[in-house]
Parts: C-alpha cells; sequence; structure tokens
C-alpha cells in the first residue's frame, strides 16, 4: 500500500515529491527543505541546533568539529509537530551525518512515535544512484510511472552533454573553502559528463580535507568553488574573504588564467536531488562556454571570479 503521510528528513526527496506531484502526501519536512518554496509550508521536524547563515565556513566546520568532538546532536526534533505530522513513512538518508538528517534523528522520531512508521534510507553515491532512488521513491508512494517518466527526462538531458565528448581541461571542485575539502560523491561524475577530467577526488568516495599541496600538485585548468549549502553569492564573498591574499592560491594556473567559477551549490550540487542535472549543465557551460549555446541554465547559477 502507498505511503500516505510522509516526513521528508532529506531535502532531494522533498524536491521529488514535488515533482512527482505527491505534495499533498508530504506533512513535514526539515529547515533545508527550501525548494520549491512551497515545501516551506509544511511542519518543521527537523531544525539545526546552530544557525549556520551567517557564519563564515572556518566557523561552521569549527562548529560541527566540536559538535561532533563532544558527540553531541547537529540536528534536533520538534517533537510537537512530528506528533501532528503523525507520518506512515519517514523518508532520511545515510550519505552524511552532517548535511542533513541522520541516523540519530530517525531514531530519535521512532521514540516520539507512537505508532512505528515506515522507514525509507536513501544512500547514493553516484548519478546512477540517485536517479534509482527517484523510482525507489516514487514505488513508495503509488507513483511509479511518474517516476520511471522523470528519470527517462533526466537521462535525456544527461545523454545531450554526453554526445559531445569533449575532455580536455582538468577541473577541480572544491566542496569547502576554509579548510579545503574535496568534492567527492556524484560530483567527480558530473564533471566527467560536462566534458572535464576531473582532479584529485573519485566518483563515489566521500569528500575530505585536502591541502593547498595537493592543489598545487593537480594545478587544474578549471577550479569550481561549491561549498556545501553556499548558493552563488556567498561562495563568491566567502572565497575573496578567505583567498584574496593567499599566494600559494593566486599562482595556480586557474587563477592566473581567470578560470575560477562559484557556483549554486545548494541547489545544484550538494544534494543528490533531480537538480544535479541542471549542475551537469551548468559544468558543461563553464567548462566548455562554445558547446552548448541551446542550454538555459538558471540566473546566478554560477560567477566567474577573479583574484
Amino acid at each position: 500500500m502507498a505511503a500516505k503521510r510522509i516526513v521528508s528528513f532529506l531535502p532531494s526527496a522533498t524536491e521529488v515529491m514535488y515533482e512527482l506531484g505527491a505534495e499533498e502526501n508530504l506533512v513535514g519536512v526539515t529547515h533545508e527543505c527550501l525548494y520549491p518554496q512551497q515545501a516551506k509550508t509544511k511542519l518543521l521536524i527537523i531544525n539545526s541546533v546552530f544557525d549556520s547563515e551567517k557564519m563564515t565556513s572556518k566557523q561552521i566546520d569549527d562548529k560541527v568539529s566540536e559538535l561532533v568532538r563532544e558527540e553531541k546532536d547537529i540536528f534536533k526534533v520538534n517533537e510537537k509537530n512530528l506528533k501532528e505530522a503523525n507520518p506512515d513513512l519517514i523518508i532520511a538518508q545515510g550519505t552524511c551525518a552532517v548535511c542533513s538528517a541522520h541516523t540519530n534523528e530517525v531514531n530519535k522520531a521512532l521514540q516520539i512515535l507512537q505508532q512505528r512508521p515506515q522507514v525509507m534510507v536513501l544512500d547514493p553515491h553516484t548519478i546512477e544512484e540517485i536517479l534509482d532512488n527517484v523510482i525507489d521513491i516514487a514505488q513508495k508512494i503509488g507513483k511509479e510511472e511518474e517516476g520511471k517518466k522523470l528519470v527517462e527526462s533526466l537521462k535525456k538531458r544527461i545523454d545531450f552533454i554526453k554526445s559531445n565528448d569533449i575532455k580536455s581541461k582538468k577541473v577541480l571542485c572544491i566542496e569547502w573553502i576554509d579548510p579545503f575539502f574535496t568534492s567527492g560523491h556524484w560530483i567527480p561524475q558530473m564533471i566527467e559528463i560536462a566534458g572535464g577530467v576531473n582532479s584529485i577526488s573519485a566518483t563515489g568516495e566521500h569528500s575530505r580535507r585536502m591541502t593547498i599541496d595537493e592543489i598545487e600538485k593537480a594545478d587544474p585548468d578549471i577550479i569550481v568553488m561549491m561549498p556545501c549549502g553556499f548558493d552563488t553569492k556567498r561562495t563568491a564573498s566567502e572565497c575573496t574573504k578567505v583567498l584574496q591574499n593567499n599566494q600559494r592560491w593566486k599562482n595556480l594556473r586557474a587563477i592566473e588564467n581567470n578560470q575560477v567559477f562559484a557556483v549554486d551549490a545548494n541547489s545544484y550540487f550538494s544534494k543528490p536531488s533531480i537538480r544535479i542535472i541542471t549542475g551537469i549543465e551548468i559544468l558543461a557551460k563553464i567548462i566548455h562556454p562554445q558547446e552548448f549555446p541551446e542550454i538555459k541554465i538558471p540566473e546566478n547559477s554560477f560567477k566567474q571570479l577573479k583574484f
């Protein structure tokens, strides 16, 4: 039987629910479920224990490290709203305990609810797994045909980019500014599809700290800054403040050639959502700006940076 009352602990699952026309069955979300706008009207079940909006990447990293070190929660469950939502299905994730509500929050929710709901845990690390998750969600909510059609349309967009098959420029995507983190999981695959040669990280592996030594050794043609959860404006501002006086950074080939870009990571890269296909299109525009004139990408989705 298809689930009727669904709480999403995962922004990408929330996006899929709306895309499949199942928003009426969505009764609860997290503070990170900001797209589409209507998702903000749902009961707020999960929130962060600290407000990161006005913090620098260094301050955020320090705070998260402190909470992890002290074995404290990063997220909190709103007991009142959860009881009101009374879900028969909770969709959660197993990819990253820092990015979205994880195992701890699911366990707390199960302890709060009198009637135990089903729990669906998604743990994608590649584009194929992200698309498989669309089908998984569609099956759970009784929208299997709609799910298949959606995945087919997304695959067509991927195939169009792939058909150009141009790979010459080395590309490095950076997931955090201070300290530097590699972009793991599905990002290396996105680079390859978009026509770049991925640097340092590998598809499917977790993001990790990265040194300036590693960046110098890779010496990429293009650098794309995509700090997890940041939009283009915030990324550009932070990069300027943190890296403007870093001489080793300024000596890199990509910086000297003005081939550094800030992107809207929060919308198109950080989350395992269907909008990563738009992220691939954005990367294609960055890596090969003359090759894809017919592709239209969202306004303010990327910006060229100069140091």
